[in-house]
């Protein structure tokens, strides 16, 4: 008897679904499908078993070598967020041929960009994004361009509104902001520039040998004669204790100026 009870428990194992690996795919819809390349499965079948997308079944055929996962079915808008489940038989794996057509790419246009003087802001509006990347925001001081902020993007294909503030240094300010999607292509910005009636900063003393003062609070980097970047921060002042003595270059404000540590 219990071995005709251990005989239907494996019956009934053996005509179940072999599930037990899923992938999922997380993505933004920009108005083309999923390729998939689907093996055949040791215990007999294509690999695949179930697919599902925003949790509804997806219910075209799935029984071929490969086939395509067609979204227009659901109506999708340009932008939207798709989960992708693809359920497969243990023994075998499938492959998506074209995950980068559900990745967000960087497609901006840019309405307004201008600086507020009142608020020290860069406020920027856009329009056609077509998934949720990251602003990063450069300044040009130094004969380059660092980076000063990020601001997440919002992603819709209407109106998207966005402001940073920043710190200005004395003379004119130059700002730009891109995105870098994952063809690693940055898309820029046009510059916005003002001019700061900020008086320059200056340091003392020029032979320092435990610390280096500045007038205002500022933005600072110090390197080294071999130009590596041995220190950098913002304050008004700077602890050097630790520095071997010698000649360095200090980038502070709108600046750049050489000192001797004693």
């Amino acid at each position: 008897m219990r071995t005709r009870f251990y005989f239907l428990v494996a019956l009934i194992a053996l005509s179940l679904p072999a599930f037990s690996g899923e992938i999922v795919i997380n993505g933004i819809y920009q108005g083309k499908n999923l390729y998939i390349m689907n093996p055949f499965s040791s215990i007999g079948g294509f690999c695949v078993q179930e697919i599902s997308v925003n949790g509804q079944t997806y219910t075209e055929d799935i029984n071929s070598s490969a086939f395509e996962i067609n979204f227009t079915a659901f109506q999708f808008n340009f932008g939207d967020k798709i989960v992708v489940t693809i359920k497969h038989k243990d023994d075998c794996k499938p492959r998506i041929l074209n995950d980068d057509v559900l990745k967000p790419r960087s497609t901006f246009e840019v309405k307004t960009l201008r600086f507020d003087m009142k608020t020290n802001t860069i406020n920027w509006e856009t329009t056609k994004e077509s998934g949720a990347l990251p602003y990063i925001i450069e300044q040009f001081r130094w004969n380059k361009w660092i980076k000063v902020g990020t601001v997440e993007g919002k992603g819709s294909v209407s109106t998207n509104e966005y402001s940073f503030d920043v710190d200005l240094i004395s003379g004119v300010n130059r700002f730009r902001i891109f995105q870098n999607d994952f063809t690693n292509r940055k898309r820029y910005t046009k510059e916005v520039a003002i001019r700061s009636a900020k008086a320059p900063v200056t340091f003392e003393p020029k032979k320092p040998s435990t610390s280096i003062t500045f007038s205002a609070e500022t933005t600072y980097e110090i390197f080294n004669g071999n130009g590596e970047r041995v220190l950098y921060g913002k304050g008004s002042t700077v602890d050097i204790t630790n520095l071997p003595k010698g000649d360095y270059y200090l980038n502070f404000d709108s600046l750049t100026e050489t000192f001797k540590k004693r």
